[in-house]
């Protein structure tokens, strides 16, 4: 089974890619869906994230204030490595069970759509990796539209991740996704011609 890596930013608009792909009725694995998820699983987590960081991250019925935390964790780049350090194990476990059980049902190519895929040494894991690119202005201006973050939270938010410049230091295939749909869609044509030769 070929793994696949699928990055980008914030902003890069790498969900968009990462939906044409599923048209072609690749599976795919979304790591943001399966952190998530593991918070539900693993009681344990936000008990962690509790001692670790406190009570100030839970409302009154103990309930995880995630986007506060969120902000916590962009604004202070140490902070935000000590909370990856409590879930991204529990993350790693459950999308490697995952890659097992599609192996298992035969699938013959699985992408796995992960932000961070390159700052988690989880593109090392990965038999090729996939970065969709855009230039910082143009993360800048979709994050606007998209969210209601304020400039500073946008910033911080970008930073917190691997610049999508470097990142091209580390991906077999890049997508420009800074033009128009269409052109977006030229590209990931040509990946999937690439791709059937594996298929082969």
């Amino acid at each position: 089974m070929l793994k696949i890596g699928l990055t980008g930013g914030i902003g890069s608009g790498k969900s968009t890619v990462a939906s044409m792909l599923e048209e072609y009725k690749y599976t795919i694995i979304d790591a943001d869906t399966v952190s998530r998820e593991v918070l539900n699983k693993y009681s344990e987590i936000l008990e962690k994230v509790r001692i670790q960081f406190g009570d100030n991250f839970f409302d009154w019925r103990g309930e995880f204030r995630r986007r506060e935390f969120g902000n916590h964790v962009f604004r202070f780049p140490k902070e935000r490595k000590k909370y990856e350090s409590i879930i991204m194990p529990f993350i790693i476990k459950e999308i490697n069970e995952k890659f097992e059980q599609l192996e298992k049902k035969g699938e013959h190519i699985v992408i796995l759509d992960a932000p961070t895929l390159i700052e988690n040494n989880l593109h090392e894991e990965m038999d090729m990796v996939i970065l969709v690119w855009v230039d910082q202005s143009t993360q800048i201006q979709r994050i606007k539209s998209r969210d209601k973050l304020s400039q500073n939270e946008i910033i911080n938010r970008i930073n917190a991740q691997m610049s999508l410049d470097r990142k091209k230091d580390y991906a077999n295939f890049i997508i420009d996704n800074g033009k128009n749909l269409i052109k977006t869609k030229e590209q990931i044509d040509d990946l999937v011609e690439l791709l059937r030769l594996y298929e082969k």
